[in-house]
Order: C-alpha cells, then sequence, then structure tokens
C-alpha cells in the first residue's frame, strides 16, 4: 500500500509465490490493507488488475472492489 494521495491509498502490485497460492493469503491480505486504508486515511482505496487474470479480478470483488475502468500501458522506441 502507498501514502494516500488527495485522500486516495493504492494497493499494489500483490503477488503471491506459485507454491503458496490458493490458501487466501493474497485476498486476506488486500481486504486488510484497504480495510486500514479507509479507517485511518483515505476517503478511496484503488488498485490496477490484469483483466486477464480472472482469479484475482474474481478476489478483488468479493472483498468489494468494482471495476471502473480499462487502461493500456504502451510504450514507443525510436528505431535503431
Amino acid at each position: 500500500m502507498r501514502l494516500p494521495v488527495a485522500g486516495v491509498s493504492r494497493i499494489g502490485p500483490v503477488y503471491t509465490p506459485t507454491t503458496h497460492r490458493g490458501n487466501g493469503y493474497g485476498s486476506a491480505v488486500t481486504a486488510a490493507a484497504a480495510l486500514w486504508a479507509r479507517e485511518h486515511s483515505s476517503d478511496d482505496v484503488v488498485l490496477f488488475a490484469d483483466l486477464a487474470n480472472p482469479t484475482s479480478n474474481t478476489i478483488y470483488q468479493g472483498i468489494g472492489f468494482q471495476p471502473i475502468s480499462d487502461y493500456a500501458h504502451i510504450d514507443f522506441t525510436m528505431p535503431a
């Protein structure tokens, strides 16, 4: 979690090693961080999720996050 800016805290990145997945660790820490931020410092809490990952999207929505926008990040480089 990051320090809030303009009343908004951002969580991320959230990662669970493969050998520890399926135990609810990522879900629990994400939910706890969001709750702490709301109770102590933030009007809103945001996170960025990969739309191609249905598991994380289901988890995030299950703990109260709602999809708001879709973004793409594109890097352009000059040819050599």
